[in-house]
């Protein structure tokens, strides 16, 4: 823990001036109630109190430091001690002094420094030091764990931003070369198709930013989607995608959903020649949406490696931990299984 002078992480000034002056008011109340003399006591705590103030604030801020924190535990503790003694002796000729000439009333009348005192006012100036120091471990203690916290969340929301924006950009060029080759032959379909690729990006570029999205709005991102894929595979291509429930004013993590649909689309489709067929079931039960994708495996893979590792790459990986860092693990279950030539994906997600 750093106890240098970085102003961001000291306690406030302000504190400092509470913390002083309520130890002050004690003081004086607690050894003006012993003495029988509330007058002699604020004299003696005010000649006290610099001394307090003066050994904490350099244990604190000098010594530990310079000499605790770099091991030199030795040179801390004699530089400690001797400090403190100076101080005791300091404050015995301040308050025959300046005072009164019975300096410890408290146990007995004296009139020079022995050794009893000395050892007396240093274990009340350890005490003092010992206070102040856990006050202030305890305050730096707080705030770095509030600055680890802060630097985590925003490690975590950029990390969350980053997944989001996984989608292929294939997926983007590829379309943008139907959309050429239907403009080249100056089909109908070229305005419908823009039309469509326009949603998808709007939503994918401002609809996205906040933790959570309707599940309504993801849906007609997914429906987008599917509408483009269509075009790039004609007849060839055969989507069932059915919902039931109430999907009104449920929200799901944006483009959670739709990552399953691509990684869909990257093995099971492009990775087959003729025709292919995609089923995608979504069923709302109260607070929780059951989503089913089911996309064909490759013909011929090339390894008998876990098809879920195989078929799922870095798309599912990124679900995965999306997953991870925006749920808790009571709230959603993946489930992946390769079901007779059939990649399955099924999620349980809560989206209230």
């Amino acid at each position: 823990m750093n106890f240098e002078s970085n102003r961001l992480y000291r306690i406030l000034p302000r504190h400092h001036v509470i913390f002083w002056l309520v130890y002050f008011v004690i003081t004086v109340i607690r050894w003006g109630g012993i003495h029988g003399d509330y007058l002699y006591s604020l004299k003696t705590t005010l000649l006290g109190f610099p001394i307090h103030m003066f050994l904490a604030y350099l244990n604190i801020y000098v010594l530990m430091p310079k000499l605790a924190f770099k091991k030199k535990y030795f040179t801390y503790i004699v530089a400690t001690l001797s400090t403190i003694f100076l101080m005791v002796v300091v404050k015995f000729n301040l308050t025959y002094y300046l005072i009164s000439t019975n300096v410890w009333p408290e146990v007995r009348e004296i009139d020079r420094i022995t050794i009893n005192y000395i050892i007396d006012m240093m274990i009340g100036e350890i005490y003092v030091i010992t206070f102040v120091t856990a006050i202030k471990i305890t305050m730096d203690f707080l705030q770095e764990n509030q600055r680890v916290a802060n630097l985590e969340k925003a490690q975590l929301e950029t990390e969350l931003l980053f997944l989001k924006t996984q989608i292929s950009p294939h997926f983007f060029f590829n379309t943008l070369n139907n959309i050429y080759s239907l403009a080249v032959v100056q089909s109908k379909k070229t305005p419908k198709i823009i039309l469509k690729l326009s949603e998808l990006m709007r939503y994918l570029l401002y609809e996205t930013k906040g933790k959570k999205q309707s599940l309504q709005n993801e849906i007609l991102c997914i429906q987008n989607y599917l509408d483009l894929e269509r075009v790039r595979h004609n007849d060839e291509l055969e989507i069932e995608m059915s919902i039931s429930g109430d999907i009104q004013g449920k929200k799901i993590a944006p483009i959670l959903l739709l990552s399953f649909v691509e990684n869909a689309f990257k093995h099971g489709v492009r990775k087959n020649i003729g025709e292919v067929k995609i089923t995608i079931d979504f069923e709302i039960k109260k607070d929780w949406l059951y989503f089913t994708i089911t996309n064909p495996l490759p013909k011929q893979p090339e390894n008998k490696e876990n098809i879920s590792d195989q078929y799922g790459g870095i798309g599912l990986e990124n679900v995965k931990k999306r997953l991870e860092l925006g749920y808790q693990p009571s709230d959603y279950k993946l489930m992946m299984r390769n079901k007779n030539g059939m990649f399955v994906v099924k999620l349980k997600i809560k989206v209230s």
